[in-house]
C-alpha cells in the first residue's frame, strides 16, 4: 500500500525537548500519587487536594502525549498550541501549591505516631512532588513566546498571565468562603463582585483561546481583551482600596488580628489573605496590560 502522507506517528513528541519534559512530568507524577496512595497516605481537604492535582496533571498530561504522537489532535477542534500552553503553566501552579501544601500538613521528621515507614513515604512523595513542580514549569519556560516569535497567544506572557490571574482569582474565592465575613458591608460586597466579574471574563478569554475563536469577523476580539484588561485593573484598583479600609480600619474591623481568633477559623486571618492576594492580582492585571499592547491574536495554531 502507498503511503499518501507523512509518518503516522510523531517521535518528535517524545524525543524534543519538550516532549522529554513531559515523559518526566508522567513519570514524576504518577510516583507521587503512587507513593501517597501505597503508603504515605493523605487526609482532609488538603489531602485530597494535592492527590486531585497530581491525578488529574497525570492524566491531561497523558492524553496530550498520546494525540501529539499519534497526530490526533489535528482532529480535534480547538486551537492545540494554546491548549498546552494554559495546561502547562495551569499545571505549574498547581503542582507548586500541592508540593508545598503536602509536605507542610504530612510530613514530619519524628517517626512518632505515624511510623517510619509512612514518614519516608511521605518525604519521597513530597520530593517527587517537587520535581514534578520544576519540569511543569521547564516546559512553559521552553514553549513560551520568544522576542519576534510567531506563537499562540496562550503562550505569550499575557495569555500566560491570564492563567496566573485566574489561579489567584480562586484563592481569593476559597479565603472568600471561610468565614470572611464578606457580606457584612456593602463595599466588601463590591470587592466580591469586583473579583468574580473579573474571573469570569478571565476565564472566557482563556477558552475563546483555547477553542480558536479569538479570529470571529463580527468581533474585535483583541481589542475587547485590551479594554476588559483596563477595566479589570481600575476594578482591582477599587477592591485594592475598600477591601483593606473595611477589613481593617478600627472603625469598621481590626487592625490587629484578635487574640480570641481560633487557628484555622478567624475572619480576620481569610482577610488579610484576600488582601494581599488582591494586590497581587492587580499587579499582575497592571503587567498584562503592559504587554497586551504588543502581541496579535493568532487561533490557527
Amino acid at each position: 500500500m502507498e503511503s499518501t502522507g507523512g509518518p503516522y506517528l510523531n517521535t518528535a513528541a517524545v524525543t524534543s525537548p519538550v516532549g522529554i519534559a513531559r515523559l518526566l512530568q508522567m513519570t514524576f507524577g504518577c510516583t507521587t500519587f503512587s507513593l501517597v496512595a501505597h503508603q504515605g497516605g493523605f487526609s482532609a481537604a488538603y489531602g485530597t487536594f494535592c492527590m486531585f492535582v497530581w491525578t488529574f496533571c497525570f492524566a491531561v498530561t497523558v492524553f496530550i502525549v498520546a494525540c501529539e504522537f499519534t497526530h490526533l489532535h489535528s482532529c480535534l477542534s480547538i486551537s492545540w498550541g494554546n491548549f498546552t500552553a494554559a495546561f502547562a503553566m495551569l499545571a505549574t501552579l498547581m503542582s507548586v501549591t500541592a508540593a508545598v501544601i503536602y509536605p507542610f500538613y504530612f510530613v514530619q521528621l519524628d517517626c512518632y505516631p505515624i511510623g517510619c515507614e509512612v514518614r519516608d513515604f511521605r518525604i519521597a512523595a513530597s520530593v517527587f512532588a517537587g520535581l514534578l513542580f520544576v519540569v511543569y514549569a521547564a516546559e512553559v519556560f521552553l514553549t513560551r513566546a520568544k522576542p519576534g516569535q510567531v506563537t499562540t497567544y496562550m503562550a505569550t506572557v499575557s495569555g500566560l498571565l491570564k492563567i496566573v490571574q485566574a489561579f489567584v482569582a480562586c484563592i481569593i474565592f476559597g479565603a472568600l468562603v471561610n468565614d470572611s465575613q464578606h457580606g457584612k458591608y456593602v463595599a466588601t460586597q463590591w470587592c466580591v463582585a469586583v473579583y468574580s466579574f473579573c474571573f469570569v471574563v478571565t476565564v472566557v478569554v482563556v477558552a475563546f483561546s483555547v477553542t480558536g475563536k479569538t479570529a470571529l469577523p463580527w468581533f474585535p476580539f483583541e481589542r475587547a481583551v485590551v479594554v476588559y484588561t483596563f477595566g479589570a485593573v481600575l476594578l482591582y484598583v477599587s477592591a485594592a482600596v475598600i477591601w483593606p479600609v473595611f477589613c481593617f480600619d478600627s472603625k469598621y474591623g481590626s487592625p490587629r488580628r484578635p487574640s480570641l481568633c481560633a487557628k484555622g477559623r478567624c475572619p480576620w486571618d481569610s482577610q488579610l489573605v484576600i488582601a494581599i492576594f488582591t494586590y497581587v492580582n492587580l499587579l499582575l492585571y497592571v503587567v498584562d496590560l503592559v504587554y497586551s499592547q504588543r502581541i496579535r491574536f493568532i487561533s490557527h495554531l
